[in-house]
């Protein structure tokens, strides 16, 4: 488990107030379905992220280089840099995790399709536009039962647990591995994508796997969720961002 995390801010801070661009209108990425089984195989990686660098800005280069994945993969620039940054954290602070922007991408279209929530509605603060909150894990027929651990705070609903935001954490689960992505003090947000990509990350790096072997990364993936099928589906969307990221 990650603990004591201190971020240096090397990332420059959009005002909050800013209007987000509205996203060029570009068809879904064509993900061709993957059905590996467990620890046989990782995705790629896919064209690595900005350089980490302590006492320097890397904003341009981060947007730059979101922009150009934007381009191939089809995805929302602005959603890429918050995928870009938690790489180039984790490449940081825990650099034998090996964690990919892809992957973190992988879970997002994943965790989008089932949530069916639009990840262009970001505002340049990173806040999606409309909270997401998945239905209630009431024990309904296919539905775990998990009651209210947060007192309704981050899902509104004091009998029931939701997930939360655009990566779809339990309440419990993001309480334990939160962290505010943009260094600025704030409390960090499940609803923004920068925190929740940053969160994801650490979740996913917390129990000491190398993500670039098979093993590691399957252990990983189930970690977060423990379907085989789920699993497979981040595979598939993730091996996709990533080969399309560095095609000519």
């Amino acid at each position: 488990m990650l603990t004591g995390v201190i971020l240096v801010v090397t990332i420059g801070v959009r005002n909050p107030d800013e209007p987000a661009a509205p996203p060029p209108a570009q068809p879904a990425l064509a993900i061709p379905e993957q059905r590996p089984q467990p620890g046989a195989e990782s995705p790629r990686a896919g064209l690595a992220a900005p350089v980490d660098r302590p006492a320097v800005s890397d904003q341009a280069e981060l947007d730059a280089w979101a922009t150009r994945v934007a381009g191939k993969t089809h995805i929302p620039a602005r959603v890429l840099a918050a995928y870009g940054r938690a790489e180039m954290w984790m490449q940081r602070q825990k650099p034998t995790c090996h964690l990919s922007w892809a992957t973190l991408a992988g879970i997002g279209r994943v965790e989008t399709a089932r949530g069916d929530f639009d990840l262009s509605a970001v505002a340049a603060n990173g806040r999606v536009v409309k909270p997401v909150v998945g239905p209630p894990l009431d024990g309904s027929p296919g539905v775990a039962a998990v009651h209210d651990t947060d007192a309704g705070k981050l899902d509104g609903d004091k009998s029931w647990d939701h997930a939360i935001g655009p990566m779809q954490f339990l309440p419990s689960t993001w309480k334990k591995y939160q962290e505010r992505a943009n260094g600025d003090g704030g409390a960090p947000d499940p609803q923004n994508v920068d925190d929740a990509a940053f969160t994801a990350a650490r979740f996913l790096c917390s129990g000491g796997d190398d993500l670039g072997t098979p093993a590691g990364w399957w252990r990983a993936i189930l970690f977060y969720n423990p379907g085989v099928p789920y699993g497979q589906d981040v595979f598939s969307a993730a091996d996709a961002y990533a080969e399309a990221s560095v095609a000519p």
